[in-house]
C-alpha cells in the first residue's frame, strides 16, 4: 500500500481565500486585543484583591472579629 500524505492541509484555511480574520475585520482585531487586556487585568486584581476583600467583609460584620480572629484557620 502506498502512504497517503497527511490529512490536515498546511497554509490556507477553507474560507476567505486565504486572508486572515485580522486583515477582513480591523475592529475584532481590537476587540479581541482589548478583551484579552481587560481580562488580564482582572486576574490580576482578582489575585491580590480577594483576600483584603475578605478581611474588610469580616471586620464589617456585626459580632466585629479581632484581626488574629479572622485570619486563624480555627
Amino acid at each position: 500500500m502506498a502512504s497517503r500524505g497527511p490529512l490536515k492541509s498546511k497554509g490556507k484555511s477553507g474560507r476567505g481565500g486565504g486572508k486572515n480574520n485580522s486583515e477582513e475585520y480591523p475592529v475584532l482585531k481590537s476587540v479581541k486585543e482589548w478583551t484579552n487586556w481587560s481580562l488580564k487585568k482582572a486576574k490580576v486584581a482578582v489575585h491580590y484583591g480577594f483576600i483584603p476583600l475578605i478581611i474588610v467583609i469580616g471586620m464589617n460584620s456585626d459580632p466585629k472579629p479581632n484581626l488574629f480572629q479572622l485570619l486563624s484557620p480555627v
